[in-house]
């Protein structure tokens, strides 16, 4: 992984190379994630330059036999740790190295775009603890006492290190104090509170700035072409700095759109109900098919649903108050929200944010998916008079 390649702020990259060849790479450092972010990949580049026999100006060589070794995780020096469990493969005392090549298929198949969530999937341990256990602290201090294979550096990469179980934490404070000479660890996070302070004494700050809608716009339709510069636009305003998110809303794009027609016609049925309009006018006949297809599509579908209806609502009432820099609406959303300009009120928007994240909560809760639907229908309807 070059730093051409990592989806990050360019002065961060160049920061980064120039304190490495100023031979000034602290030896121990936390890179403070941002959700969505290219982390992994900016810790791995970094480690990469590290160890790269031409390093140039502003990336390694990439040709090099240690680049093209850390180009598929595979340099003996390049040491990763993360968040494991048991699985049907490793039934008994797991670590890092024994899952280590499921983490770099799953890390190379995603180009480093890589979360908690997604690596647990892999794993099929969401319900388990996952851990970076005493077995992978162990293993660290084995190799940190040990000569560096190609006479270079030794990277250690700690993933989610906010998982860093807190039993096995003390092993690693005298080593990343005093580790031993051309030892680099770093340690990678979003949730710093979750990390103990003892740990993040020793090391040295860096954070990781929050990706902007022109970059993941821009990396989109490099990964995507058949995405127009509109929908990548759209697409960066909804993910909110979090490319992880762009990804999966490219891929169910067409969840999206059904989201936002099946919003339209809850909320027009609603209104014309409030307003005592007639029968054919309410369509309640429409809106009951339409809880039925969202109930089929799953509790996660159904939060997703309600999520996209509090984002509608939040929408409706910026553009209400004339704060349109406060939008976050694609293009379609933003033929939707018009509909409703100086319909809904302050007032009404509250009420109705509560009523949907009551059914949130009992959504997640395993409550009856129709008699939640209903009760929601009712409850805005009730809410908009």
């Amino acid at each position: 992984m070059q730093f051409k390649d990592v989806l990050a702020d360019a002065a961060l990259k160049q920061k980064l190379i120039d304190l490495a060849r100023a031979g000034r790479a602290a030896h121990a450092q936390f890179f403070l994630a941002q959700p969505g972010s290219h982390a992994l990949a900016l810790a791995v580049a970094y480690g990469q330059y590290l160890c790269c026999e031409n390093p140039a100006e502003t990336d390694s060589c990439g040709e090099c036999p240690s680049c093209k070794q850390f180009a598929k995780l595979s340099h003996p020096d390049l040491h990763l740790y993360f968040p494991n469990c048991t699985t049907k493969s490793v039934k008994k005392d797991p670590d890092s190295v024994q899952l280590a090549p499921e983490f770099k298929e799953y890390v190379l198949k995603n180009d480093f775009h890589v979360d908690i969530h997604g690596w647990l999937s892999v794993l099929d341990g969401e319900n388990k603890q996952a851990t970076i256990n005493t077995r992978d602290c162990s293993d660290i201090l084995h190799h940190n006492n040990l000569r560096s294979h190609q006479d270079g550096y030794k990277v250690y990469i700690l993933w989610c290190v906010d998982r860093l179980y807190h039993l096995a934490a003390p092993k690693l404070l005298k080593t990343l104090e005093e580790p031993e000479s051309k030892s680099v660890f770093i340690l990678i996070s979003e949730e710093p509170d979750k990390i103990l302070n003892t740990i993040l004494s020793r090391t040295q700050l860096v954070k990781i700035p929050r990706l902007t809608d022109v970059e993941i716009a821009g990396k989109l339709q490099q990964s995507y072409p058949d995405i127009t510069p509109d929908e990548a636009s759209d697409i960066a305003v909804l993910a909110d700095g979090d490319y992880n998110k762009a990804i999966h809303i490219v891929t169910d794009n067409e969840d999206q759109v059904l989201m936002l027609q099946q919003f339209e016609i809850i909320f027009d049925s609603v209104m014309a109900f409030a307003r005592k309009q007639n029968l054919n006018a309410v369509g309640y006949d429409v809106v009951q098919e339409v809880f039925s297809e969202v109930a089929k599509q799953g509790r996660e579908y159904q939060k997703q649903f309600i999520q996209l209806m509090l984002r509608m609502l939040r929408n409706i009432l910026m553009q209400n108050s004339n704060n349109p820099a406060m939008l976050k609406v694609t293009h379609r959303e933003q033929s939707v929200i018009d509909k409703y300009r100086g319909v809904l009120h302050l007032k009404q928007i509250s009420a109705m944010t509560e009523i949907c994240n009551q059914a949130v909560y009992h959504i997640s809760r395993n409550g009856n998916s129709a008699l939640i639907f209903t009760d929601l229908y009712f409850q805005l309807v009730k809410s908009f008079s």
